[in-house]
């Protein structure tokens, strides 16, 4: 018998996979904010790493939102070979 052989390999849902990158999105936001507020009321070194923080937190926050499915090596698809014909 014959090995069947996966059309795709998809992992996640598209409705799962949006809700996971949604909820990273929102995280890293929430840290953002926090950030802005110890830029404000914090003196010293402290107030410029969240200054950094605040600025620099958005890039990554939008790069590992839009990471679609890098989190798992690809897997390449095999090749099929014709039946002979008796």
């Amino acid at each position: 018998m014959a090995k069947s052989i996966s059309v795709t390999s998809v992992d996640h849902a598209p409705d799962r996979d949006r809700r996971v990158r949604f909820v990273q999105y929102s995280v890293a936001m929430i840290i953002r904010v926090i950030c802005i507020f110890l830029a404000v009321f914090i003196d010293g070194w402290v107030r410029w790493v969240a200054i950094a923080g605040a600025v620099l937190l958005p890039y990554f926050a939008v790069v590992l939102g839009n990471a679609v499915g890098s989190t798992k090596a690809k897997t390449q698809a095999e090749t099929v070979t014709p039946m002979e014909l008796l």
